[in-house]
């Protein structure tokens, strides 16, 4: 089964998606993890370029196609090896980044995109995305408070409207793949809801 996270900066991705995971492995559940860009060696050198701070040249169609790279490169040798196993995939990102930064948030043409990543993953969806929403300016004060900012965070802030926007878009227009869950609240609150979440759908994958 693969199981993705989405959301704004700062939205707890990379806090909720261990705990998750220590969760389904104690339940004895084969469990991989992995995040976007990276989740491979060449994909981790990719990562390293996007997030540089001094790369503030770096054009929104270089952007995209080094994502792309990234992940053709996370399908391919991680996520389609591990589903073939019978293991869950747990990502920090995935596709729908694409379409929410590059898409709404850049302004790029999200026709165009959709017929990229279909090439760059080979038509691989998560069977259940989780959106963890948070409002912009919490996002990011959460972000700065971590020490974790990059490039990609010191975009001005009607861009991240614009993105947060796009992934309710989203998952609008696919209600049956994505869920909502109200990030803002207690860390612990969060994690029961996305629990409830993951468990209702592998039982339903089983059916």
């Amino acid at each position: 089964m693969f199981i993705t996270f989405e959301g704004p900066e700062g939205s707890g991705k990379s806090t909720q998606l261990p705990l998750l995971a220590q969760f389904l492995e104690e339940s004895g559940l084969p469990v991989v993890r992995t995040r976007e860009p990276g989740g491979t060696k060449i994909g981790d050198q990719i990562r390293e370029v996007l997030v540089r701070m001094d790369n503030t040249e770096l054009h929104p169609r270089t952007e995209i196609l080094l994502f792309l790279a990234a992940r053709a490169q996370l399908v391919e040798e991680l996520i389609i090896p591990s589903l073939n196993q019978g293991k869950i995939i747990l990502c920090d990102r995935y596709g729908d980044s694409t379409l929410a930064y590059q898409g709404y948030g850049h302004g790029l043409d999200l026709e165009t995109l959709r017929a990229m990543l279909q090439f760059a993953t080979g038509g691989l969806k998560p069977d259940l995305t989780i959106l963890l929403d948070v409002d912009v300016m919490t996002g990011l004060k959460r972000k700065k408070i971590k020490e974790e900012w990059n490039r990609l965070d010191a975009f001005e802030l009607s861009f991240h409207e614009r993105v947060r926007a796009g992934y309710h878009m989203l998952a609008e227009q696919e209600p049956e793949r994505w869920k909502i869950v109200d990030a803002t609240q207690d860390p612990d609150q969060v994690q029961k809801e996305i629990r409830g979440l993951v468990l209702d759908a592998i039982e339903k994958k089983k059916n």
